[in-house]
């Protein structure tokens, strides 16, 4: 009776082995070439990542000048050769400008916020002129240790400041840097009478 019991048990798993085998088989091909198509799909993601251009705020590239000009005042010559309607709709577009020469940053600072990639700048913006002044853009060039410029950053300030005095503002956040940014420099680009 034991020998019955015995063929019986051995016959449910003669095969076992052979199947086991080839199941591992079948599954090591399926992940291997699985494998291989995650791959050729980062090798092409990656690739057609690079192609695409670099937008513009994150470009390590330098400010272009339309970032460093200040609007300026039109002289009388260009004002006569301006017909009335464009001069109308120049007015109604541009705001008074402020004179960049009586405002500039006393002092400055920065440091890292932001699990460290953001800039925090405090300064103390200070107004020589005899009217206030808000909206004032900044500028903010980030270099490395050695002083190779790295990328720049700009922020408008909505507070205003009043004539003949000085207003800190303290950890302003600038933007995103590179983690290489060891220096920063802020200047001032434009500015309006409040």
């Amino acid at each position: 009776m034991n020998a019955r019991l015995d063929r019986i048990g051995l016959g449910r798993f003669a095969g076992t082995g052979e199947r086991l085998a080839r199941i591992i088989t079948i599954a090591s091909v399926s992940f291997g070439r699985s494998l291989l198509w995650l791959l050729a799909a980062i090798i092409v993601g990656c690739g057609a990542w690079m192609l695409l251009p670099l937008s513009k705020g994150n470009s390590a590239e330098p400010a272009k000048a339309e970032l460093a000009a200040v609007e300026a005042v039109p002289s009388a010559d260009a004002a006569a050769a301006v017909s009335p309607v464009s001069e109308a709709q120049a007015a109604a577009k541009s705001p008074v400008v402020a004179e960049l020469g009586r405002l500039r940053i006393s002092s400055q600072t920065w440091r890292r916020g932001g699990l460290g990639s953001r800039a925090l700048v405090t300064f103390t913006l200070r107004n020589d002129n005899d009217y206030a002044v808000k909206d004032v853009e900044i500028v903010c060039a980030f270099a490395r240790r050695d002083g190779s410029h790295l990328t720049d950053r700009s922020r408008v300030l909505a507070d205003p400041v009043s004539m003949k005095s000085r207003k800190t503002f303290a950890r302003v956040p600038v933007g995103f840097v590179n983690v290489n940014a060891d220096q920063a420099k802020c200047s001032l680009v434009a500015a309006r009478r409040a």
